[in-house]
């Protein structure tokens, strides 16, 4: 399934070897592990996991995807570089973002290039494993190191005929990850100097990155200590890699009062906004603060602000507007979240149908059924889940039936980027259907979707819903953070007996939370387990919270993590007695709490 048949090589026996046991663990059979790579044989159980097709590569083009981002741009020079000096060979030089999406492909051989065309290897496709299983670039974005990936390693059949490497780029400044780097050339070209010329690119690319950081960071910086000259309060500036703070803002703010600023930037800066930006701080004060970009137009440096702290008093000029629940059931009063609630019952009010999207656990349904509860408190809502099509062969066929019943007119419809084949036709026919039937009030439908990227057998359904609304994740809105946990600890039972404190409300706050509020009510329903009154303290909280770490771990890393984290924290933070107790070695407990990202617990 490889290239032409003059491309497919003659195979040693370890490649014989890798392609039998390739087959055994397709087949349920375990292969032998002298044969395969512990690497390759975890990614290849991650692929079947995700169910990643092993025959035949599929993925969705989105031809409105933004390629040119900073990281493209600074790589350019090197990506060109290397392509003249690989003109002719069969080699070709692949960039991607963090998630994987391929942003640059610079190859040396027409023949390898079409190839590539024919797997998808191009740029607007993701090469995440995911979506194509173990390859070079998405099995090092997942374990966060350089890999390579020879012949039949590769889960996909299509690929078997390459090898590639791939290695991680990180910002120069921050550290973050930003992208990947992979060398791709035909398996019967392979050499072990594969891996060292990606890390070479990689290099490269993220020196060119730090040139480009330090000029347009400079130039913040010099306006950040401009208005420190000119102010005496609180003065931050930041961009994507960094954070900027006066001594002034380290010693009135605490983290979580600063978490709740900077996530309140964006709102500075929107399109007409005026005057300042009032912000309820977690520690109870009262916040007004005035951005400026830093830069013209779209190439901008960054953001400086100064803000002025007041305590609340009774003075009504420093108050904020009332913290108001934007939807009944439904608390938060932070800009973007309010944004989302208002433009869909500004939707639900209009009698437009509605596509709700959004990261897994933002809270969709909630403000859906939020909208319906203050319209309609005497409506009825029709829940439709179409997950459970994939289970259920007559869940489409009952679907159709509800939609075109009398009686229903609001029905929402979760998961609808879940929905393939039949019952995705049958539903798209059932929504046209329904527009028809006589009702006594017109019906009103709405779906939710996880994300902006989704397949094209879609789209004839999207098209029913006109309009979209984005629910912003928890990261984005932290500042709500204190009335969030207030809420849920009221709906487990224990609003009246128990508080959060400020040093467990500060470390919650400093959380990825990738799963969003549901991560969030989850967290604190492990809490209430063992703490029902008082104070949760940090102690209180559950291993992952002390880990920033935004990788998705393994069942096997989430344990040796919260091992860790029992062990720091009967250790009072001490690592060395940690890792005595853990059996480990002092290098080892440090690269761990490195890897893992943990906050030492006590320390």
């Amino acid at each position: 399934m490889g290239g032409p048949h003059h491309r497919q090589t003659r195979m040693t026996s370890t490649d014989r070897a890798v392609a039998r046991d390739r087959v055994r663990f397709l087949t349920a059979d375990p292969p032998r592990a002298a044969h395969v790579r512990s690497t390759i044989l975890a990614s290849w159980q991650r692929s079947q996991d995700l169910r990643v097709s092993a025959d035949n590569i599929q993925m969705a083009y989105d031809p409105h995807v933004d390629l040119d981002t900073r990281l493209s741009r600074s790589a350019e020079p090197v990506l060109r570089s290397l392509g003249e000096q690989l003109q002719g060979q069969p080699v070709s030089i692949v960039l991607t973002d963090h998630t994987g999406l391929v942003l640059r492909r610079v190859t040396g051989d027409g023949e390898l290039e079409r190839h590539l065309d024919r797997v998808l290897l191009a740029p607007g496709f993701s090469y995440a494993e995911e979506h194509v299983g173990t390859n070079g670039i998405g099995t090092a974005l997942e374990v966060g190191g350089p890999a390579h990936v020879f012949g039949h390693e590769h889960y996909a059949e299509n690929l078997e005929e390459l090898a590639c490497a791939g290695v991680p780029i990180h910002h120069p400044v921050s550290g973050r990850l930003v992208g990947a780097v992979d060398l791709t050339c035909w398996r019967r070209d392979a050499g072990p100097l594969l891996l060292t010329l990606a890390k070479s690119a990689a290099g490269q690319i993220q020196d060119a990155m730090l040139a480009d950081a330090s000029s347009s960071q400079l130039v913040l910086f010099q306006e950040y200590l401009r208005t420190c000259s000119r102010r005496t309060g609180i003065v931050f500036a930041l961009d994507q890699d960094v954070v900027m703070l006066n001594d002034r803002a380290r010693a009135e703010l605490d983290a979580a009062d600063q978490a709740a600023l900077i996530a309140r930037v964006s709102e500075g800066m929107a399109p007409g906004h005026r005057g300042a930006v009032v912000v309820a701080l977690p520690s109870g004060r009262i916040a007004k603060m005035y951005c400026r970009a830093v830069g013209r137009g779209a190439e901008t440096s960054g953001i400086v602000a100064h803000v002025r702290v007041e305590e609340a008093t009774h003075r009504g000029e420093l108050l904020p507007p009332p913290v108001r629940s934007p939807l009944p059931g439904l608390v938060g009063s932070a800009g973007p979240w309010l944004h989302a609630c208002a433009a869909v019952e500004q939707i639900f009010r209009s009698g437009e149908w509605l596509a709700v999207e959004g990261e897994s656990g933002v809270g969709k349904l909630a403000v859906l059924q939020a909208v319906q509860l203050r319209r309609q408190p005497v409506g009825r809502l029709v829940l439709l889940d179409a997950k459970d099509s994939l289970g259920d062969p007559g869940w489409a066929i009952a679907a159709r039936g509800t939609l075109l019943e009398q009686e229903s007119d609001c029905v929402v419809i979760r998961h609808v980027d879940s929905l393939q084949g039949p019952a995705l036709r049958v539903l798209t026919s059932a929504l046209q259907e329904a527009v028809a039937v006589p009702r006594t009030r017109a019906l009103w439908a709405a779906v939710t979707l996880e994300g902006r990227v989704h397949d094209a057998s879609l789209d004839p359904l999207l098209r029913r819903f006109p309009r979209t609304v984005e629910i912003p994740p928890l990261r984005l809105h932290l500042e709500d953070m204190p009335v969030l946990v207030q809420m849920f600890l009221s709906r487990l039972g224990h609003s009246s007996h128990l508080t959060c404190s400020p040093e467990a409300m500060r470390i919650l706050m400093r959380m990825p939370w990738p799963g969003n509020v549901a991560q969030l009510h989850d967290v604190l329903r492990e809490v209430v387990k063992h703490r029902r009154t008082g104070s949760i303290d940090p102690e209180d909280l559950p291993a992952a919270a002390h880990s920033v770490s935004r990788r998705v771990l393994s069942p096997l890393e989430a344990m040796e993590r919260d091992a860790i984290v029992r062990g720091l924290s009967d250790a009072h933070g001490n690592k060395s007695r940690a890792a005595y107790a853990l059996g480990l070695s002092r290098a080892t407990i440090y690269r761990k709490i490195h890897d893992y990202g943990i906050v030492a617990p006590g320390s």
